[in-house]
C-alpha cells in the first residue's frame, strides 16, 4: 500500500433525530460543524466523528463509542450536572467505577441509543 498519509478516521454515528443529537453533542462540549443535508462533523480537539442523519435501532442499540480522557471525574461533574435524562429522554448516565480491564468507566447513551464509555486509565 506504500507511505499514504492517513488524515482521519472516523465513524458514522447515527441519529434517529439529527438536531437533537447534534444540541445533545454540544451540551457535552463537543464542537458541531455541519457538512451538509443530514451530515455533521462533531469534534472534540483533534478528535471526532460524522454523525449522520440515520438510524437504524438495531445498529444504534449495539453501536458503542469510546472517550479516553485524563480525568474522568471532571468529565462525570460535566456531564450530571446537564441532567440529560429529563433534558434528552435517554438512560440516566451511569457514574464512573474502575472497571476490570483497569479503567475507570462513566455510561452515557445518547438520544439515538449510541452508548458511550468515558473512561480514564488509572497508572
Amino acid at each position: 500500500m506504500g507511505e499514504t498519509k492517513v488524515v482521519a478516521m472516523r465513524p458514522f454515528v447515527p441519529a434517529k433525530d439529527f438536531a437533537v443529537s447534534q444540541r445533545f453533542y454540544e451540551d457535552l462540549g463537543f464542537a458541531v460543524r455541519s457538512l451538509g443535508p443530514g451530515l455533521a462533523e462533531v469534534s472534540l480537539g483533534g478528535f471526532g466523528f460524522l454523525l449522520q442523519d440515520y438510524w437504524v435501532q438495531d445498529l444504534a442499540g449495539n453501536f458503542m463509542m469510546h472517550l479516553l480522557v485524563e480525568d474522568v471525574g471532571s468529565w462525570w461533574e460535566r456531564i450530571a450536572g446537564l441532567d440529560l435524562a429529563a433534558r434528552y429522554g435517554v438512560r440516566e448516565p451511569k457514574a464512573p467505577e474502575m472497571q476490570p480491564w483497569g479503567l475507570v468507566v462513566g455510561y452515557v447513551v445518547d438520544p439515538a441509543g449510541v452508548l458511550w464509555h468515558v473512561a480514564e486509565q488509572k497508572r
